[in-house]
């Protein structure tokens, strides 16, 4: 573990002291080591790494084919995004027609 000293010189104010320690402590990078070490994480074996990408490249390959079938179709959503399959979103969601716009109102210039 690494400590960071600082100490007072001169007529130098406590705020001065603070933030010259809080530079040393930022400069030697302790605050990113604790917050690394705040929740272990357990390194996830080859085996299971090879078994989620072969996984994912299953699901990829059976998604293009229903996609050539025609089985499924990409919707453009608000955000640029495709929805995989367009039965999930409800008709709530999806925006029928425009709202009307008041035309009575007056408008103010």
């Amino acid at each position: 573990m690494i400590n960071a000293e600082v100490s007072k010189s001169g007529n130098e104010t406590a705020i001065s002291t603070i933030r010259k320690f809080s530079r040393k402590v930022r400069g030697a990078g302790l605050i990113r080591t604790v917050r690394d070490k705040r929740y272990f994480e357990r390194v996830t074996s080859k085996i299971v790494k090879k078994k989620r990408t072969l996984k994912s490249i299953q699901r990829r390959k059976e998604y293009n084919q229903l996609l050539k079938e025609g089985k499924v179709t990409e919707e453009p959503t608000r955000h640029g995004r495709t929805t995989r399959f367009p039965s999930q979103t409800s008709e709530s969601q999806r925006p029928s027609q425009p709202a009307p716009v008041n035309e009575g109102a007056p408008i103010a210039h």
